[in-house]
């Protein structure tokens, strides 16, 4: 089984008069960043949601949206400061004195004043919040990796049928090479009867120079290293896991293999297959990306 990086999750969880909605979704990330957007009422919980979150995911652009709602009765309560409207109340006397005016100041107008009176928010159950939320976003990382899940199974089978057909392009480059050395052997030995026309060819002589390009075109070693690079692929794929990192260096590979083919091609079919087989790589390689 293997995720894509590509997911979404929503969840709502209502007790307690309170009701928390989560909801996650993600893009392909070289590593985990999470993003968490929620009231400042929660920061607290910052870090328990990411070691949360983190039972879920291993990699990937995490957005995470909060919120909350509380719909209990008296939730903030109003606090009276005398001592604050003691001194206003004692300054505001002198002033009169000091200036010789008359004293008016008034209940309501003290009232008025900064932090005379103030909202208090309740105290609030900490760990009966962080049971509620945390509800909300397991039911939300649950779903969020369900459809990863479905996302990856896409994957998995589209990059088994790349990967099948470049295994039909690897074997057409085994199968053309010897023909490619079949085919000089043939040209270079017409070549030189026809300049030496009746003259005894030098078989010796000619069987260094066809070994010489042989040698020069010859990619057996890359292919055997990309086919194994390719069914290394499917076994990985089939293992599942988290396995994005890996089969991106196995990619890379796979590449660089092509690339030497393309370099040693003497020959127009192996160089357009090899230009296909990279087209193909690439392909692949952009898949992995959206790999977990």
């Amino acid at each position: 089984m293997i995720k894509s990086m590509t997911g979404f999750g929503r969840c709502e969880v209502a007790e307690n008069n309170r009701k928390f909605t989560v909801e996650m979704k993600s893009v392909n990330h070289r590593y985990l960043d999470v993003n968490i957007k929620m009231p400042k009422k929660l920061n607290f919980f910052e870090s328990s949601i990411r070691s949360e979150l983190k039972n879920y995911i291993s990699r990937g652009k995490v957005d995470v949206f909060i919120t909350y709602e509380d719909f209990s009765e008296n939730t903030s309560s109003v606090r009276y400061n005398k001592e604050l409207a003691a001194e206003y109340l004692h300054f505001l006397r002198q002033m009169a004195e000091d200036f010789g005016l008359d004293n008016d100041v008034r209940v309501s107008t003290l009232s008025k004043y900064p932090d005379v009176f103030t909202m208090e928010e309740q105290t609030i159950d900490e760990d009966e919040l962080w049971q509620a939320l945390k509800k909300a976003i397991a039911g939300a990382a649950e779903m969020f990796v369900q459809t990863r899940i479905a996302e990856g199974e896409h994957l998995r089978a589209d990059l088994i049928d790349k990967l099948d057909g470049m295994l039909q392009l690897v074997d057409f480059v085994a199968e053309r090479s010897p023909q490619i050395v079949a085919e000089y052997k043939q040209k270079l030995e017409e070549k030189v009867r026809e300049l030496l026309e009746d003259a005894t060819v030098d078989e010796g002589r000619l069987l260094t120079e066809v070994t010489i390009f042989a040698d020069k075109v010859c990619v057996d070693e890359e292919i055997v290293r990309l086919r194994s690079h390719i069914e290394t692929t499917k076994k990985t794929l089939s293992e599942g896991g988290s396995i994005g990192r890996k089969l991106d260096f196995i990619a890379q590979e796979m590449n660089r293999e092509a690339n030497t083919i393309l370099s040693k091609a003497n020959d127009l079919e192996i160089s357009n297959c090899a230009i296909e087989l990279k087209t193909e790589i690439e392909k692949v390689r952009e898949q992995i990306q959206n790999i977990e």
